[in-house]
């Protein structure tokens, strides 16, 4: 069923997303920015755009395989993603049999269009890279087993000896997104004033505005489903603020009774990291490795 709503999904956004992987591949965006990107290394110095746009393809990988392997059981390339590239290709860690039993059809339908809109953002980095003259960079080894462990043990949700399994259940199954999903938010933040063109900002401005809306629908299905639920986030939210810097920036779901959907700061905007604290996070900690990429990141930045 969730695999054969997955398939529906795609379909109905197809597209949508064929126009703009044609703007992206052909001559009025990416096929020029090639010219254009040469250019402005030629003028301003070295142009990390597609660098950017590569860390930001390594982190849609995990995304995408977290969304898929558990909408459907399998992993993207079941659903025709390429995972080819320059770097280090790596598999995916993860258990047997990972198709999260949903009990809730809204859940399900929720989780499967996630899965659709990550599965899209690899296909379009990885087009658009291409297009640009670009290698987009290989899928690194991604661990969904045990990086999820490590980091509820670190959040006090399980024992030191207990196991997280983010596919037994739908609960677990937002848990885990959430781990992940104000992450991608503030990369894509932080990275914006890393980019010189403006069509890659706009595109990844595209993204990030999508990752938004997923960030959303976690943290209010997790602050709907009471105050144990309400209280992992919080855990979760502050390993994440732990292992970044020594701000106090990450949100949980609840500030003081009231919910706290919207992560902002006083003026309302979303806090942006940068690419060393997004690596802390994925990486556990970890400088150069570890966490949910126990092989690091593919790509210059890493």
């Amino acid at each position: 069923m969730s695999s054969n709503l997955l398939d529906t999904l795609k379909a109905r956004k197809s597209s949508r997303r064929e126009a703009l992987s044609r703007l992206l591949a052909g001559t009025t965006a990416f096929g020029v920015l090639a010219g254009t990107t040469q250019k402005s290394q030629a003028q301003t110095g070295a142009n990390i755009d597609p660098d950017v746009l590569n860390f930001a393809l390594n982190l849609e990988y995990l995304e995408a395989e977290y969304y898929v392997y558990g909408v459907t059981g399998a992993g993207i390339q079941s659903q025709g993603a390429g995972v080819s590239g320059s770097g280090t290709p790596g598999d995916v860690i993860i258990k047997q049999n990972p198709q999260v039993p949903f009990t809730t059809s809204a859940m399900a339908q929720y989780a499967a269009e996630i899965a659709s809109d990550e599965l899209a953002h690899v296909n379009f980095l990885r087009a658009g890279l291409s297009g640009a003259g670009a290698t987009p960079v290989a899928r690194p080894t991604i661990d969904l087993r045990d990086s999820f462990t490590g980091l509820a043990r670190l959040a006090g949700l399980v024992g030191p000896n207990d196991t997280f399994d983010p596919f037994a259940n739908e609960t677990n199954f937002l848990l885990g997104a959430f781990i992940f999903e104000d992450v991608g938010v503030t990369a894509y933040k932080g990275g914006a004033p890393l980019l010189t063109d403006k069509t890659f900002l706009e595109a990844a401005a595209g993204i990030l505005a999508v990752e938004a809306y997923h960030a959303g629908i976690i943290r209010t299905l997790l602050y709907q489903l009471g105050t144990t639920t309400r209280n992992a986030a919080l855990a979760i939210s502050n390993v994440r603020d732990s292992v970044d810097g020594a701000d106090d920036r990450d949100q949980g779901v609840l500030r003081g009774r009231f919910a706290n959907l919207v992560p902002t700061d006083s003026n309302g905007l979303a806090f942006s990291r940068s690419t060393s604290q997004v690596l802390s996070i994925v990486y556990a900690g970890g400088t150069t490795s570890g966490g949910f990429f126990p092989s690091g990141l593919n790509g210059t930045i890493r």
